[in-house]
């Protein structure tokens, strides 16, 4: 049987401090931080999607996950709805140091323009527009 995937659903980030990266992300992306599961893990939800935030001290037993989770392994892009420009205003606004861009690059969809920066655990996070 052959079947199609629909859409991700939630990916799982390692970090070294949940609660400094689930604040980051609330104040820089607007970002829910949000608790789930029987152990009250984190989350931070947006759209239909979320990310689950994995203690890096946690085993597999603990949480199962990859076999090399690793704080600052991910590369995100997240899209928006306004300017890459305004990205780039509200990301200085924030504190938030600008690795590249607005530049022109290719989304799942077409041509984004896109700026780059780090979260606290260094993972590259892209946040794009299809605006521009």
């Amino acid at each position: 049987m052959r079947f199609a995937v629909d859409r991700l659903d939630h990916l799982v980030i390692t970090c070294r401090d949940v609660g400094v990266m689930a604040s980051w992300y609330q104040r820089v992306l607007g970002m829910d931080v949000v608790a789930f599961g029987p152990h009250n893990r984190t989350a931070l939800s947006f759209g239909g999607q979320k990310i689950n935030l994995r203690p890096a001290s946690m085993s597999q037993e603990e949480w199962w996950s990859g076999v090399a989770p690793a704080p600052g392994s991910q590369d995100l892009c997240f899209i928006v709805t306004v300017a890459a420009e305004e990205v780039a205003d509200h990301l200085t606004r924030c504190g938030v140091t600008i690795a590249s861009g607005p530049e022109l690059k290719d989304g799942a969809l077409g041509p984004i323009r896109s700026v780059y920066c780090r979260d606290p655990d260094g993972n590259l996070i892209e946040i794009s527009s299809y605006q521009d």
